[in-house]
């Protein structure tokens, strides 16, 4: 049976629980936790999870890291933090920006105070890419406070099986009737709704003006494009979580679809030939990474050791092994890094990460798209959205 996130975050809670309790450990493990000062629980899409291993972390600050998957739907992020208490429970999430709206005045975050973060003046990606551009601050900031850490900075656009479909560079290709029931899309507005926005726009399908902010009538032509398709069984299948999306390719069900770049990272792991496509149309641009959760009962000590978490994931190593794991842009000293820890990453590994880096500073080269995660009209991104599942 498949796995989704949903599964994945109760089995999550309920490791959580047994840690909190001490059951169902061994003598050995409940030793090595009682040394620590304590865990920290993070709520993450589980783009930042780096294979697992907080090891560096834990050793340079005696705290452990619990990465709890969950949703990155806007209406998931905030049921997990209203409904299901998340404020409580965990210390940060780990989501793509663009939400602080929401998240702020339903006082859910809390400011990311910059200055505490030694490796935050050194990330020129982010200086470059987020600080330095309006429409890159908005993802990360609101009313000139930095609420999102922008740890990944990334273009997504759409992957393929090469010797399926031959060379792709369009979002046509997932409506193209040739790929009939072999095209699977992402069961989020903020990704599929706003690049087949992207596409009606750039093709001359649709009178757009904004992919980014539409309205009604260009929400609604959108939808009824959509649902066209999916009626035509364009579709295989609406993919929800980010192993579905892997074994889709891995398993040869589909030869395109829209997701996240990792997935592609992930199929090649698995020994499968997959590309991510350059579209012509542009990339849909996104920066990701930790926003810290508000709880007032918090201790100065937790807090230190969020802080710490969070400079850690701007450092070089950790920004390495993501760039490798995930192909996102990361810290700019991720390839010195490597290339000065011979014993930590092999010397075509920091090529490697030189090639990626240089990948994802094209695609903002290519006119595209900031996405959307709170558009002006949300209310009717949700309802039509709806509308569509339900077809």
């Amino acid at each position: 049976m498949t796995t989704t996130r949903r599964n994945l975050l109760k089995a999550s809670l309920a490791t959580m629980t047994a840690l909190s309790t001490g059951s169902f450990l061994s003598p050995g493990l409940r030793e090595a936790l009682a040394q620590t000062k304590g865990t920290l629980n993070f709520a993450d899409v589980g783009v930042s999870d780096p294979d697992g291993n907080w090891s560096k972390f834990t050793a340079a600050s005696n705290w452990n890291v619990n990465l709890v998957a969950m949703g990155n739907a806007p209406s998931q992020v905030l049921n997990t933090l209203i409904a299901g208490g998340g404020r409580q429970t965990y210390d940060m999430v780990g989501i793509v920006g663009g939400m602080q709206k929401p998240l702020v005045e339903n006082q859910l975050v809390t400011p990311i105070d910059t200055a505490r973060l030694s490796n935050w003046s050194k990330h020129s990606n982010i200086k470059k890419y987020i600080l330095d551009d309006p429409a890159g601050f908005s993802f990360c900031g609101w009313d000139g406070k930095i609420y999102m850490m922008p740890t990944f900075i990334q273009g997504d656009s759409i992957g393929y099986l090469p010797e399926a479909t031959g060379p792709i560079d369009s979002y046509g290709a997932l409506f193209d009737p040739k790929f009939r029931g072999y095209t699977a899309i992402e069961d989020n507005y903020t990704t599929t709704g706003q690049k087949t926005a992207l596409y009606l726009k750039k093709s001359g399908l649709a009178t757009i003006d904004d992919p980014s902010n539409m309205t009604k009538a260009e929400v609604k032509r959108v939808i009824d494009f959509l649902i066209e398709k999916k009626k035509d069984k364009q579709f295989r299948l609406i993919w929800t979580s980010f192993e579905q999306s892997v074994n889709l390719f891995v398993n040869k069900e589909v030869y395109v679809q829209d997701c996240w770049e990792p997935m592609v990272f992930a199929a090649r792991r698995a020994g499968i030939k997959a590309e991510y496509a350059r579209p012509k149309e542009g990339y849909l641009l996104w920066a990701s990474g930790p926003y810290i959760v508000n709880n007032p009962t918090r201790t100065p000590e937790r807090e230190e050791a969020m802080y710490k978490l969070l400079d850690f994931m701007l450092s070089g190593w950790y920004s390495a092994t993501i760039t490798l794991l995930r192909g996102y842009l990361t810290g700019p000293d991720a390839a010195d890094y490597a290339r000065a820890h011979p014993s930590e990453f092999k010397p075509e590994q920091a090529t490697e990460i030189e090639r990626i880096h240089k990948n994802v500073h094209s695609k903002f080269e290519i006119p595209g798209t900031w996405q959307q995660r709170w558009p002006r009209l949300v209310e009717v991104y949700e309802e039509e959205w709806a509308r569509f599942r339900a077809a």
